[in-house]
């Protein structure tokens, strides 16, 4: 067990935010000392580590509580998501610093400023928060899953919509045969899982194309290219 003082040496958090931590419920320490001191064991700690990484994604202290404190909230799969959103930030920081190379280098004004866009990433972030958030998604999600749905069978039923989509990629996305098993997609997964508006399909392809996990399993049920293919269909489907 470390004391409130260990922890701020070890993780750069001063005593004044992990106190603050304490009192809007984010961060209760594991213990505390008979003279009132809190004390930080190996499970704060490691919210404490989902904490901080989420901060830097730049989510607000009240969405990370919601997130961490959600009914099944799976720290693993999380860390994967959030690998994933900071592998999108490291990409869009890139960009901006090769625009800052560019106007050191030819001076003037730049016209493309899609470097400082931050599209990809928010669409990620709101997937996020839809899927382990305290949101209307994640409340019908829960709702279903109270009344014993079986996600493990929708799941592999979903996984034969990509099948379909795997078929067609000889195509182009924005073909109606293409955009007509998106819209079969959006529908089955807000009958099944959550209402899946236009903002969170576009995540979700984000996603799909972006996500290691999501991509292998897809392309495997519709053949190699898959997740790409639906991840533009998709972003065609929610542009109309």
């Amino acid at each position: 067990m470390k004391s409130v003082s260990e922890i701020s040496k070890l993780t750069g958090v001063s005593i004044k935010a992990l106190r603050h931590y304490d009192k809007i419920g984010l961060l209760k320490p594991d213990g505390v000392t008979n003279a009132g001191y809190r004390l930080y064991g190996e499970k704060a700690l490691a919210r404490l580590n989902s904490i901080l990484i989420f901060r830097e994604l730049r989510f607000s202290l009240k969405e990370i509580r919601e997130i961490l404190d959600t009914p099944g909230f799976d720290p693993i799969c999380a860390v994967e998501k959030q690998i994933v959103l900071l592998e999108t930030e490291k990409k869009r920081i890139e960009k901006i610093i090769q625009f800052a190379e560019k106007f050191k280098t030819d001076g003037g004004i730049l016209m493309d400023y899609a470097a400082f866009e931050h599209t990809e990433t928010e669409a990620m972030k709101k997937e996020a928060q839809d899927r382990w958030g305290n949101t209307e998604a994640y409340k019908s999600y829960a709702e279903k899953a109270a009344k014993g749905r079986d996600f493990d069978k929708a799941g592999e039923q979903m996984m034969e919509i990509f099948a379909s989509i795997g078929k067609l990629k000889d195509v182009p996305p924005e073909d109606e045969k293409v955009q007509s098993e998106i819209k079969r997609l959006q529908s089955f997964i807000s009958e099944n899982f959550y209402p899946c508006t236009n903002e969170i399909l576009k995540g979700l392809g984000q996603m799909y194309a972006s996500d290691a996990r999501f991509k292998k399993n897809i392309d495997a049920k519709g053949g190699e290219g898959t997740a790409e293919f639906a991840s533009k269909a998709i972003q065609v489907y929610t542009k109309r």
